[in-house]
Order: C-alpha cells, then sequence, then structure tokens
C-alpha cells in the first residue's frame, strides 16, 4: 500500500477500546507510522525478514516490539497479557485463517480493524440471505459486530492487484451470548452450509433425530438463518437427540 491518506483512514478507524494494539504484516510501516501517533503499546508481528529489517532499522524507537514470526503459530497472550486489538492490511491468502484465529481468541481480542480482498470483506460482513453470506459469517457474528466501513482501490497499491479490497471493522460484544454448547453450534453451522444450495433438512440429515416435527428452520437453506436461529436450531437438535439416547 503506497496511499497515505488511505492508511491513515484505516489507522482511524480504530476505536481503541483497549490500550494495546498488535499490527499484523506491517510491511514498511506506511501502516504502523500512524499508529504510533496514537500512543499506545503497539507491537508489530512481520513474517518477511528483509521488512523485519527494514522495520529496525526504521523504526529504531521500536526495539523489542518487533516481532519476526507468523501470526497463525503465534500464542497471543504470550505477547499481551490484557486484551488487544488487531489491525493490518491482511495477505489475501491468510486472511480468512487471520479472522478464524481471531475467533478461536474472541475472548482476547476486544476489536480487529483489517483490509482484507473486497469479496472476503463483504462475506464476513453480509447479512443473512446475501449470497456471500456463509460460515464465516455466522460464527463471526455470533461474538462480534461487523462493519464494513469502505471499499479500497487497486491503485493505492503497488503494484496494483487485480481486485478491490474492503476494510472491515469487528468488535468483540459479550452481550452475544451462544445459548447451545459452542462446538456443536459450529458442527450444526459448518454442516448446514455443506450443501448451502440445499434445505438444512437435506444438509443435515445425518445429525438428525428419527423425530424432527419439532425443529425450526428445516425447510429453509442455510444463507437464510441468522447466528441466533442456527443457535436455536442446535439447541433443538442435540436436545430431541438426548432424549433418543434417554
Amino acid at each position: 500500500m503506497t496511499d497515505l491518506n488511505t492508511a491513515k483512514k484505516i489507522a482511524d478507524a480504530l476505536l481503541l477500546r483497549t490500550n494495546n494494539i498488535l499490527e499484523i504484516g506491517p510491511g514498511t510501516g506506511v501502516l504502523t507510522q500512524f499508529l504510533i501517533d496514537k500512543n499506545c503499546n503497539l507491537k508489530l508481528i512481520e513474517i518477511d525478514g528483509e521488512s523485519v529489517n527494514y522495520l529496525k532499522k526504521n523504526f529504531a524507537g521500536f526495539k523489542g516490539k518487533i516481532i519476526e514470526g507468523d501470526f497463525l503459530e503465534l500464542d497471543i497472550k504470550t505477547i499481551f497479557n490484557e486484551p488487544l486489538s488487531i489491525i493490518g492490511n491482511f495477505p489475501y491468502n491468510i486472511s480468512t485463517e487471520i479472522l478464524f484465529k481471531v475467533l478461536e481468541n474472541k475472548d482476547f481480542v476486544t476489536e480487529v480493524v483489517g483490509m482484507f480482498q473486497k469479496e472476503v470483506a463483504e462475506r464476513v460482513a453480509s447479512a443473512p440471505g446475501n449470497k456471500n453470506y456463509g460460515i464465516p459469517s455466522v460464527l463471526l457474528q455470533a461474538f462480534f459486530d461487523i462493519e464494513y466501513l469502505f471499499t479500497v482501490n487497486e491503485n493505492v497499491f503497488n503494484p496494483p492487484p487485480k481486485v478491490k479490497s474492503g476494510v472491515i471493522r469487528l468488535i468483540r460484544t459479550h452481550h452475544k451470548k451462544l445459548k447451545s454448547e459452542e462446538q456443536k453450534f459450529k458442527l450444526i453451522v459448518k454442516s448446514g452450509f455443506n450443501k448451502r444450495r440445499k434445505t438444512l433438512n437435506n444438509s443435515l440429515k445425518p445429525l438428525l433425530p428419527a423425530d424432527k416435527s419439532n425443529i425450526p428452520y428445516l425447510n429453509k437453506r442455510p444463507e437464510q438463518l441468522s447466528w441466533e436461529q442456527f443457535d436455536e436450531l442446535t439447541i433443538a437438535i442435540f436436545s430431541l437427540k438426548n432424549q433418543e439416547k434417554a
């Protein structure tokens, strides 16, 4: 990314819900320079050795705060012992994996501001009934409020990518509470979208109890359900399965 106005706009999208900020993939520090101005406890993680050397040379005051490594393999709680915000111009090829890593650490990550390939950003932020709505949408929206902030054109990069980018913000919302068990909820969501063009009655068939007459939403396709409805569906399925076992 070469456009400073876009970098500042991304940095300013942070609501600073915590004093700890981790930037993923800072590269040459285009975004970093605007994060420094926020006077927060900022740390950087970068996998590319040349970029790490550049950062150490040009951000001399950051001694001990530049981590050379892979975020996907990082134990976040070894970097900060308190909740943190995450920000970055995320590599397209691992951006969804980054979000699932955030999901794994949802009770430690208060906020995420990230630039993604536009289609990925739209998918994560999309509402039920949208063609982009899918597994990441449901799982992340169960724990985060997600807002699509703005689109970034190709010309702010050098070299320019072949696709547009989108910036989204995720805010951890502790008032959102699953009533079902999280692992069972994930199983139902992933199984439901495994055959997204079919009704849930079809895609969830191996998981359904013998008597499914009181289970809601089975006549709908997965993209029609909100996370709350998937939660309700999970409870109904496993309550009846437990009754069968009894």
